[in-house]
């Protein structure tokens, strides 16, 4: 949307660009009406029915803008228009005396403003100009000239070659790495901004370029509060586009870098999520939105970058990581520890599968949600690392000596007072998702079941896919597995194991995924922690965050 050249918003204007979900086919790069710096960085084919020739339709050549061919300044020959923002139009055109390619922007306000009026708005170019101009950064869009004709401003900047993130995001969502990666260099242009005493103040995606060569540009500091400068804003309304604006600034406080970084988290949210969580059909109620509305938490967006997300998202702009630590959750999710590598035990075609799981394996819940298998395979990483999220909360388990965290709302299951297993569970209330924990205490081993070791005990289960057991899992000979599985817990030995298979309901085969976490304690006595959600659908992603969340945060009180 534009940001309207620094007025104040009206009640029935638009709030935002539409967010789409992916096109197989997209489109070419354009640029954005309201963010017009970059220049197309080329043309898709057009797509023709198979068999046909590929002889396009004759048309008539576009007619030039007006305009097209002046000469600026004496040197900035105008090429093509780019596009126009709020405050002006942007041209492609050629600096003839060191033949390069600029984009210019033209001052442009209408006829009918006060002069008052117009001249706030060429200062506003102005103060554009010299705000770019004050900074050093790659991730900021380089001011080359400032033209004065007639009195009106012309700024020469460089000619970034691609489109915005707005455009990008007509097409689909940003997956977690790359929305992290651009976080990153508009979060540095941020840093070199506020370094300078500059608050850029409309941070969205229609003012984040992506140029070549992966290079991020923010772009638009037309409506920049420069430290010692007045405000323009005469009218007392406030500037920018409104899903997009901190809250502090809406209740009229003074803003501060807190403020910018608001608005990189709704760009991420927006970037991750595919959806605007503030947007409402009209200012007002966006605007209302952004002082009251708590969004829903990020699903695609987990670990690092949903936890920056949540932070810059605090209403209480006191309680939002500053850049230094923003930085530290972006650099970690956009360069994640590398995995070690998976086992895949691979059932033959043809083999009719079947899974069944003991008593205590089942946590008491009954057999009947998990029977046969398509594929079991090892999950090799190390626990999710991070404080508890929002929502959340620890359970002591005082029978079992260790302390669980679930999800606030999940309903607690415990064994019979008559029934030997020591096991506690909980289970959202849709059942899709649920944690159990059980406990064989070395005391009670009088069989000698336990394993010697938490992977002694992967491995031990693992063997029953073949052998039969607690799992029994009907699978050709030779089915090997390696020590891959084995991890740490507070720098002991532990190890994990990841189960997909799909439920025996004849009428509702379902995929589900069980992620198990084992740990032997000094004593000999064994836990497992067990997480179970669907193996495919919206609650997938849901029950990987529980699980990564919930065997990060298990405190075993007796080590």
């Amino acid at each position: 949307m534009s940001s309207n050249g620094g007025a104040p918003y009206r009640s029935d204007e638009p709030t935002s660009f539409e967010l789409q979900p992916p096109q197989p086919n997209p489109p070419g790069p354009v640029p954005h009406p309201d963010n017009p710096y970059a220049a197309p960085a080329g043309a898709v084919p057009q797509q023709m029915a198979p068999g046909r020739p590929a002889t396009p339709a004759p048309t008539a050549p576009p007619a030039p803008d007006p305009g097209t061919g002046r000469l600026i300044a004496g040197r900035y020959r105008l090429l093509a228009k780019l596009g126009h923002g709020g405050m002006g139009t942007v041209w492609r055109a050629k600096d003839e005396t060191v033949d390069r390619e600029v984009a210019v922007k033209e001052p442009r306000v209408p006829d009918h403003l006060p002069e008052r009026e117009r001249d706030n708005a060429f200062e506003r170019m102005r103060r554009e100009a010299r705000a770019a101009a004050r900074l050093d950064h790659p991730a900021v869009v380089n001011v080359h000239d400032v033209a004065v004709v007639d009195g009106r401003p012309w700024i020469v900047m460089e000619l970034v070659q691609g489109r915005s993130l707005g455009d990008a995001l007509q097409e689909g969502t940003l997956g977690a790495r790359d929305a992290a990666r651009i976080g990153l260099q508009v979060l540095g242009a941020l840093e070199a901004a506020h370094a300078a005493g500059i608050l850029h103040r409309d941070v969205k995606p229609d003012n984040v370029l992506l140029g070549r060569h992966d290079r991020v540009v923010l772009t638009d500091f037309g409506i920049a509060q420069i430290e010692g400068e007045t405000n323009l804003t005469d009218t007392g309304g406030f500037v920018g586009s409104p899903e997009y604006i901190a809250p502090e600034r809406v209740l009229g406080q003074r803003p501060g870098p807190a403020s910018d970084l608001w608005s990189l988290g709704v760009v991420l949210y927006a970037a991750t999520e595919g959806v605007s969580p503030f947007r409402r059909s009209n200012t007002p109620a966006t605007l209302q939105s952004v002082l009251n509305a708590a969004p829903a938490p990020p699903a695609a967006a987990q670990g690092p970058l949903a936890e920056a997300i949540n932070g810059l998202l605090h209403k209480d702009p006191a309680r939002r990581p500053n850049a230094v630590q923003t930085r530290a959750l972006l650099e970690k999710a956009a360069d994640p520890p590398a995995q070690a590598a998976t086992q895949v035990v691979r059932i033959p075609e043809g083999v009719k599968a079947g899974i069944r799981l003991g008593p205590k394996a089942l946590l008491g819940l009954g057999a009947a949600v998990v029977a046969a298998a398509v594929t079991a395979y090892l999950v090799i990483a190390d626990p999710f690392a991070g404080p508890l999220p929002d929502r959340w909360t620890t359970r002591e388990e005082k029978a079992l000596g260790a302390t669980l965290a679930v999800p606030d709302g999940y309903k607690r299951a415990v064994p019979e007072k008559s029934d030997d297993d020591h096991w506690v569970s909980y289970t959202d209330a849709s059942g899709a998702v649920w944690i159990g924990l059980t406990l064989d205490k070395k005391a009670e081993d009088t069989g000698k079941n336990i394993a010697d070791s938490a992977a002694a005990e992967m491995y031990d289960d693992n063997s029953d896919f073949k052998d039969g057991g607690a799992y029994d899992l009907s699978m050709s000979e030779g089915a090997t597995t390696e020590p891959e599985g084995e991890t740490t817990y507070r720098d002991r030995p532990a190890a994990e194991n990841t189960v997909v298979y799909t439920t025996t309901d004849s009428q509702n085969q379902r995929p589900r995924e069980m992620r198990i976490f084992y740990y032997k304690t000094s004593a000999g006595d064994m836990y497992k922690l067990t997480i179970d959600y669907p193996g495919k659908g919206d609650f997938t992603d849901r029950g990987r965050e529980v699980a990564r969340t919930a065997i990060a945060n298990l405190d075993i009180g007796k080590l």
